[in-house]
């Protein structure tokens, strides 16, 4: 990792990954809370994943993350609990991910590979449980992300209020 780059200060390749686990997090949040009874199961056909295992999934995913940022590059398949300790274990490891991307520890990978991997695949999976929301008859309103309060470091559950929802 180039030592220059990594120094950019609040314009650095971590400051922008920071923001990127933010976002997430401010989205997924959105697509998490208040899911009616029974989401966690419920199921499309073709043996498509359930809600719970793809937030099981997207735990992996930054438990999988801070492993590569960490130069161990370890995976493992969780199955899926009960919707809320997956709810908790993924906000969970969103925030280690972010506390390693905010600390002076190096990278064992380039920002750019953190974000199309890890990062990039949970955005895609979060999209697919609005979908899924809408599917079980519990959409998720729309907002414009734009003007949004997204903070880097605010990674946990407790987001801001949305400013600009529409239907």
């Amino acid at each position: 990792m180039d030592a220059a780059r990594e120094a950019a200060g609040p314009h650095s390749d971590r400051a922008l990954l920071r923001h990127c686990v933010a976002t997430l997090a401010y989205r997924g949040a959105k697509v998490l809370r208040d899911a009616p009874d029974g989401f966690a199961d419920f199921a499309l056909p073709d043996a498509a994943r359930t809600p719970a295992e793809i937030l099981a999934h997207m735990g992996d995913l930054f438990a999988w993350a801070l492993s590569i940022a960490r130069g161990e590059r370890s995976w493992h398949d969780s199955p899926p609990r009960s919707w809320d300790l997956e709810v908790r274990r993924f906000f969970e490891a969103l925030g280690a991910f972010d506390a390693y991307l905010a600390s002076d520890a190096p990278l064992h990978a380039t920002p750019e590979k953190l974000f199309q991997g890890p990062i990039a695949d949970a955005l895609t999976h979060v999209g697919q449980l609005a979908t899924r929301r809408r599917l079980a008859g519990a959409p998720v309103r729309g907002e414009n992300y734009f003007v949004a309060e997204i903070v880097a470091g605010r990674v946990g559950a407790d987001q801001a209020a949305p400013r600009r929802e529409f239907d």
